[in-house]
């Protein structure tokens, strides 16, 4: 170990914090807290052999490393969580599902409540029900609860400012209380039938349902009667398609992690009110991770992103720091928040349920990515690639008649779309629908080294065009100085005139395309490409010209903001009357100064 490392060591606390180790560039490659500080960094600086795979790769990576000493353990964790959501470490799992799914929201202090989705949860004195586990599913919910109960559905504007009641009460979907006058109680009942029916209390509110059926029937209300039939049907109806796993009717989350052959998922089941409510898979690479290190970092980068937490939830496995994670739900909760991994009985069941899910998602993972993989063999290949196309990079041009020209660089990283490697270039040296000055000026930025940290080299380099974009694709890297340093290909469009039922793969110094007949699945993988580049670019374009055609002659002047260009179009409602201004009026308006009330006027009056 390195001298200056054996020093930093000697000097290291033995009290409880976090541990930021470095590389040779200074980057943050690992996150760890510990209770000890000094007993934990002996596993890297004073034990020699023994290591598991990662603290092994690892500790050849350490060149640096940093500590932040803490008041305890609880105030480590929580500070782990955030320089890993922070700095993403290389070495860390990292949980990227970084969404807040869909609940329901029954504001029940209004007078006339409307079912809401909603992302976040807030202290609002609203009921919360959720959260669910896809949009879909939740808007599945909505759908039932609107066919089933007679809630209003517009939207809080619509019904503050109707005259007639809309459709859905013309359907006797609804009871109209925009315009009718509908008695509170009267609707608040069915507000509480809807609780019921969203808290998972359906056989309640059935019994419930069945008893006042028969004393409307009994008053001869058969209209409201034949109602109350119609509903207790829809509502067992929906009850058919859940699935049932627990009697004590708790709210439960059931994590199971599956790893196999360097990759794992966890599945999460949702379990609300002893029914299954929806599932979620995460995928995780493990091969320097091993099982219960990626629990013990979903559960905490999971729940503290979301604000639902269950009373009680149940592991596949047993994770360090139970009783910390257990202590940090409970306060973000609220109440008690239990950390379970069973062993026999109903939740066992439930664990396995769980489990199998998971297994079968892994399952289903490994199955695609080797096929993918068969697929990135075959265009390695046709092509005649020095290695796999691990990364391949396509880039494709648009522009309306000519203005507002922009370029979009796509990126496949394993054969499958890495959104997060796009990039979009605005054109500023090309005038005209010049689409060969296009790719020039996008390649040339995209290549000649910046002061950013470059990006790593495509293994392909994909152009949208024939023989006449290779050319000029291969122009460019010749005057950047790496011709043969990247393969090129492009990629035309079939000619349907001349009976050709494939697009055409163009290589260097041949002047046919290649014959894609035994490699028809790597053509496709390239038209993907291609198609996503193409997309990427027309909705760039298309966003720059919706927002040039939105603009004002406020837009360029200096000084002139967002905050101070609402506060001049609210003043003078437009640019006309914004003339007729003298300079004092426009810096006495809130938030003008007078150099930028004179940059306005000079503007207005050139």
């Amino acid at each position: 170990m390195d001298i200056a490392l054996q020093e930093k060591y000697k000097n290291t606390p033995g009290a409880p914090g976090v541990y930021l180790m470095k590389d040779g560039k200074g980057r943050i490659i690992y996150v760890g807290k510990a209770g000890n500080l000094k007993k934990r960094l002996a596993a890297y600086f004073i034990k020699e052999t023994g290591h598991d795979p990662k603290t092994g790769i690892l500790i050849k990576n350490i060149v640096d490393f940093d500590l932040i000493v803490t008041a305890g353990d609880h105030e480590a964790l929580i500070l782990e969580s955030t320089l890993i959501k922070k700095h993403k470490p290389k070495y860390n799992v990292i949980l990227k599902d970084g969404k807040n799914y869909p609940c329901l929201r029954l504001d029940t202090t209004d007078k006339y409540p409307a079912l809401q989705v909603v992302r976040k949860i807030k202290n609002d004195g609203a009921t919360y029900f959720g959260p669910y586990s896809s949009a879909h599913s939740v808007r599945y919910t909505l759908k039932q609860v609107n066919r089933i109960f007679k809630l209003r559905k517009c939207k809080n504007t619509q019904f503050n400012n109707r005259s007639r009641p809309c459709l859905q009460y013309q359907m006797k979907t609804c009871l109209g209380p925009c315009c009718l006058d509908v008695p509170p109680e009267v609707y608040m009942e069915i507000v509480n039938d809807v609780t019921l029916f969203l808290k998972g209390r359906a056989p309640e509110l059935i019994q419930r349902l069945k008893k006042e059926m028969m004393h409307q029937a009994d008053l001869q209300n058969f209209e409201k009667a034949a109602h109350l039939r119609d509903t207790l049907f829809a509502i067992e109806k929906t009850l058919e398609r859940q699935i049932a796993v627990s009697a004590d009717m708790m709210d439960r989350d059931v994590i199971a992690c599956h790893g196999d052959q360097g990759r794992a998922v966890v599945t999460l089941l949702y379990v609300r009110s002893g029914y299954v409510n929806g599932t979620r898979h995460f995928h995780f690479d493990m091969i320097w991770n091993a099982i219960p290190e990626i629990m013990g970092a979903f559960l905490m980068q999971y729940y503290e992103n979301n604000t639902f937490i269950p009373p009680q939830i149940l592991l596949s496995h047993g994770v360090e720091d139970q009783e910390i994670l257990e202590r940090r739900f409970t306060e973000k909760k609220g109440r008690r928040v239990y950390l379970l991994t069973p062993e026999r009985g109903d939740k066992k069941k439930i664990m396995d349920m769980a489990r199998l899910n998971a297994e079968n998602e892994l399952s289903t993972s490994l199955s695609q990515r080797a096929e993918t993989r068969g697929v990135l063999v075959m265009l390695q290949n046709l092509l005649e690639l020095p290695c796999l196309p691990r990364r391949i990079e396509c880039y494709d041009n648009s522009n309306m008649a000519g203005t507002d020209p922009v370029s979009s660089m796509v990126v496949f990283t394993d054969g499958k779309p890495d959104k997060a490697a796009y990039r979009k270039f605005i054109i500023n040296g090309v005038k005209g629908p010049d689409d060969y000055a296009c790719m020039t000026e996008v390649l040339t930025r995209r290549f000649v080294p910046g002061k950013k940290e470059p990006l790593p080299f495509p293994d392909l380099l994909v152009v949208d065009g024939g023989k006449g974009q290779l050319s000029m694709a291969m122009a460019v890297l010749k005057d950047l100085g790496m011709t043969g340093q990247i393969p090129v290909v492009g990629l035309a469009k079939k000619d349907v005139e001349k009976g050709e039922e494939h697009d055409k793969i163009y290589i260097p110094h041949r002047s046919n395309p290649l014959n894609t007949a035994r490699a028809v699945k790597a053509l496709y993988l390239l038209q993907q490409l291609r198609d996503e580049a193409h997309r990427v670019a027309i909705g760039f374009q298309r966003k720059r010209r919706n927002n040039r055609a939105g603009g004002s002659i406020l837009d360029d002047i200096p000084g002139i903001g967002k905050k101070r260009k609402t506060v001049l179009l609210e003043a003078y409602k437009g640019i006309s009357a914004m003339k007729l201004a003298p300079l004092e009026e426009l810096a006495a308006l809130p938030g003008m100064t007078l150099p930028s009330a004179r940059a306005v006027f000079e503007v207005l009056h050139p």
